[in-house]
């Protein structure tokens, strides 16, 4: 690795340190602020660049289906997004007006995304691989006025709805089409200048959608003032500089591939990649050779898959460039970070966010020693529990090592979500006792590690115990036959539950009884026959998310014969 790269000082030198002194107000100053006052993200992002004479670095290089490439500059950036404020201010969006996209990875998307903050309105990214009736759930909830897609999307996935959806008035669309307004066109007749809105820290910018285990769609809204965040956690956690060449593999619709994949990289002032093309192990790997990468962000489902592909194929390409390989979306197994030291030369550092928190709050960093399996310490400014909760509501916090809980965080950071739209009760149920309450069950070591256990309503109780499905599936993917598992707790009448595994298998394996008590021999070796696995069903796939996460609810749903409730995130089985 060239010694220049691999030798530089860590951005988190002396973690204690770093946390005593920091202040987000501190924070904050990194940050220009719109020259009238008020902060607006896209500001930040592009025109800030500019007036400081940057506006000639590489903010985008775009990887085109056929591997073509695109090169957009931070002042192709800003002019372009001032074109789309421009568009939207003719169409007659205001500010404060929700902009939809569902679009993939293509240009377009940074432009209006940029472009909608600029006009102070309300960007809510969906996936573009979702169906109508999701389509339809998130819009009738925020109530759009416009939406920019496609016109292949628009006519299979919009087009049915149409009806429905009386508030929205503008439909533009990437490549022109019948059935909306010519994007290219738009820009083509609007300025390459703009008026950009003089939006407050606490004005909305960013409506994210999250499903829960069980009702309606969520919408976390997110404000300007959350881009402090993005930009100091990007340079703790992620170890970014303006020099880099950063790839994050997120799909937009997901709030990594705004936060990481959009705003945190161009308030950095670093070149971003997008690859608009889906995974391929090859492909990927060139992607890291042929474009330099230096940090690499992307996903647990994603590295298990690349392991998957086996220890040889790395070894074809030259990834000397890489410094540093996060992941994020569910808790990266031990195996996982093992691998990526023993394959690529490179520990995998793990980190802990969620929608509402907009932002990573715990993680693993370059200066620190990487714990395989722990979610890693909590960012600099952010205050981390493991509390109960109590039958009366309220909570208490644990202080004993390694005692099972629930990771609370002390509120008041940038990124901090500020409500569900239209439902404040659902959003006022997730603060007690001065925490928000994040549902996922972790404890806390004697050094401050945090190891995440399982999802509050995914911990299984068997007899006496509080089993984590993790720490199940980490020891089953350890057997070289397994590449995924997902693990849930069935109804014994006995000792309340009993775990089952749901297990797919690497090439060259099949699903042959010897195999199966294989499995299990290797689990109880391993867990213990108390924690171990008491049945496994092999599948060919497991049902996961778009953003890779295994849908342990819908796994036991269908077990047991329940309603699987919303599926909107669901990838698409095979």
């Amino acid at each position: 690795m060239p010694e220049q790269l691999d030798q530089r000082r860590p951005n988190l030198g002396d973690y204690e340190d770093v946390c005593r002194k920091f202040s987000w107000e501190r924070a904050a100053k990194a940050l220009a602020g719109l020259p009238g006052g008020g902060l607006n993200i896209a500001f930040e992002a592009t025109d800030r660049h500019v007036v400081e004479g940057r506006g000639d670095r590489i903010a985008l290089r775009w990887i085109a289906q056929d591997k073509a490439t695109r090169e957009f500059r931070y002042r192709d950036l800003a002019t372009g997004s001032a074109r789309f404020c421009n568009a939207l201010d003719k169409l007659g969006i205001d500010p404060g007006d929700r902009v939809f996209t569902l679009l993939g990875r293509v240009p377009a998307l940074y432009i209006a995304a940029l472009g909608v903050w600029k006009r102070g309105a309300v960007l809510s990214p969906l996936f573009s691989a979702f169906g109508p009736e999701p389509i339809k759930a998130r819009m009738t909830i925020a109530e759009p006025k416009a939406l920019v897609t496609t016109h292949r999307l628009f006519e299979r996935k919009v087009k049915p709805i149409l009806g429905e959806l009386p508030f929205l008035k503008t439909v533009i669309l990437v490549g022109g089409g019948e059935g909306g307004e010519d994007l290219d066109e738009l820009l083509a007749d609007a300025p390459d200048t703009c008026d950009i809105a003089a939006t407050r820290p606490d004005d909305l910018a960013i409506l994210h959608f999250t499903s829960g285990t069980t009702g309606r769609p969520k919408g976390a809204m997110h404000v300007h003032g959350a881009a402090v965040a993005h930009r100091a956690t990007a340079e703790f956690a992620l170890d970014l500089k303006a020099d880099d060449v950063f790839w994050c593999t997120a799909d937009p619709g997901w709030v990594t591939g705004t936060s990481y994949g959009i705003i945190a990289p161009l308030l950095i002032g670093c070149t971003m990649i997008s690859d608009e093309e889906e995974f391929d192990a090859g492909r990927w790997y060139e992607n890291l050779e042929r474009e330099k990468v230096t940090v690499w962000y992307t996903a647990p489902t994603a590295i298990r898959m690349l392991m998957k592909a086996g220890s040889e194929l790395p070894k074809r390409y030259d990834l000397s460039r890489l410094r540093l390989i996060a992941s994020v979306g569910e808790p990266l197994n031990p195996q996982a970070v093992v691998w990526g030291r023993e394959v690529l030369d490179r520990p995998i550092h793990d980190n802990w966010w969620q929608t509402e928190t907009g932002g990573i709050m715990v993680s693993n960093y370059r200066s620190m020693p990487i714990r395989p399996g722990s979610m890693g310490r909590p960012v600099p400014g952010i205050e981390a529990g493991v509390v109960h909760r109590e039958e009366d509501g309220s909570v208490t916090e644990i202080g004993t090592a390694d005692e099972e809980g629930e990771l609370a965080l002390r509120p008041g950071w940038p990124s901090m979500f500020r409500g569900y739209l239209h439902e404040e009760e659902r959003y006022r149920k997730t603060f007690a006792g001065g925490w928000y309450l994040s549902g996922d069950i972790v404890k806390r070591d004697a050094d401050g590690y945090f190891w995440f256990v399982g999802r509050a309503d995914d911990v299984i109780k068997s007899a006496g115990h509080l089993i984590g499905p993790f720490e199940v599936e980490s020891v089953l993917i350890e057997h070289p036959a397994v590449a995924e598992a997902g693990v849930i707790g069935t109804p014994d009448p006995v000792v309340m539950e009993v775990v089952k595994a749901f297990v797919g298998l690497n090439r060259g394996f099949e699903p042959t009884e010897e195999l199966r008590k294989e499995i299990l021999a290797h689990a109880r070796k391993r867990l213990g026959p108390a924690v171990a696995p008491r049945e496994i069903d092999f599948r060919d796939s497991l049902p996961k998310t778009r953003s890779g996460k295994i849908m342990r609810r819908l796994l036991k749903a269908r077990e047991l014969g329940l309603p699987e409730g919303d599926i909107s995130t669901l990838e698409s089985e095979k």
